[in-house]
């Protein structure tokens, strides 16, 4: 898998804007840790320790990456060593809160990354008590929710690797196999298709199918069961699959036909209203609209879809009520 989305062009790009970004946004930096966020920026796919790693983006100077002294190694192997961004590390008996603060000398508001555990978050508080903190989320959900062209491609990528193991599943749906049996299988497939991990899956038979995240559970399939798979991966590139195919067991009942129909009415109008100029929550009620005529709308209980990439779920949401116009490189699913 090519590690294209990591150039050393992209990613400064992507530094320099969210920089930017934060300076329009009244925030002397952004501090983030390890996840999506740290790896976007930066590329570098950093462990979620107790030892703080964090990303100190001013507004106005140069990024750097506070890092523990015994992971520098492994920094400077991503293709974060290839962008010049300077590392400060820390020694067991230092601390890094204290460091990162010493860095942002009058710093009176930053921008902490929406999934910064708790503890970082209060210590971070404790060592610049007289600066506010906001979401580093509101600045970098935008750079990161327009795709580049790079990033389509690991996202298609990441598509036909998930399409491998969907041509494969209807092997494994037999009657007297458990949805246990039939996701192990899957989960195989996932990694032999080309994913680095294995996210979710969810094989929902008969009732089970009615619940969007249900858990693999022992039930044995039936002839004539209706089969939800849900299932996703990362792939090395960094990027999500997250594709969903309903199945039968056999022959499908004459009634679960019929829905199923609504249901493809229902996805089909949604994705023919998707283009540039309309809302996230536009092509939500395409969706709903449909369902709802039909007489299903109370049984609609989840949005029509999520934006994917780094993360399986990520912005935008197309939800109802998002009020989000979309533009063109936006990924999400219907």
């Amino acid at each position: 898998m090519t590690a294209y989305p990591w150039d050393p062009d992209q990613l400064a790009g992507r530094l320099s804007g969210a920089a930017e970004r934060a300076g329009r946004a009244a925030l002397d930096a952004l501090l983030v840790t390890p996840g999506a966020d740290l790896r976007y920026l930066t590329g570098y796919a950093a462990l979620p320790l107790e030892r703080l790693t964090c990303l100190v983006l001013r507004s106005s100077g140069d990024p750097v990456l506070v890092v523990p002294a015994l992971e520098e190694a492994a920094a400077t192997a991503s293709p974060l060593g290839s962008t010049g961004l300077e590392l400060v590390t820390w020694q067991e008996t230092e601390d890094p809160y204290a460091l990162v603060a010493s860095l942002l000398p009058g710093a009176r508001r930053v921008g902490l990354d929406d999934q910064m555990w708790a503890a970082s978050v209060l210590r971070l508080r404790a060592a610049m008590p007289g600066c506010e903190q906001g979401l580093a989320g509101e600045v970098l959900r935008e750079l990161r929710m327009r795709k580049s062209p790079a990033e389509v491609q690991a996202l298609r990528e990441a598509v036909r690797a998930i399409d491998r193991v969907h041509e494969q599943v209807g092997e494994w749906l037999r009657p007297g196999r458990t949805e246990r049996e039939v996701g192990a299988d899957v989960a195989a497939a996932i990694r032999e298709a080309g994913h680095e991990s294995v996210d979710f899956v969810i094989v929902g038979s008969g009732p089970n199918g009615a619940s969007p995240h249900h858990e693999l559970s022992d039930r044995v399939l039936r002839a004539g069961d209706p089969v939800v798979v849900d299932i996703g991966g990362t792939t090395a590139a960094g990027y999500c699959s997250d594709s969903t195919r309903t199945y039968v067991v056999g022959e499908p009942p004459a009634e679960f036909l019929d829905s199923y129909a609504v249901l493809q009415r229902a996805q089909a109008e949604a994705v023919a209203h998707v283009r540039p100029g309309v809302t996230c929550g536009s092509v939500d009620a395409a969706a709903r609209e449909v369902i709802a005529a039909a007489g299903y709308g109370e049984r609609f209980i989840h949005r029509t879809g999520h934006g994917i990439g780094l993360q399986t779920h990520e912005d935008p949401y197309v939800v109802r009520g998002n009020d989000l116009v979309l533009e063109p490189g936006m990924a999400f699913s219907v």
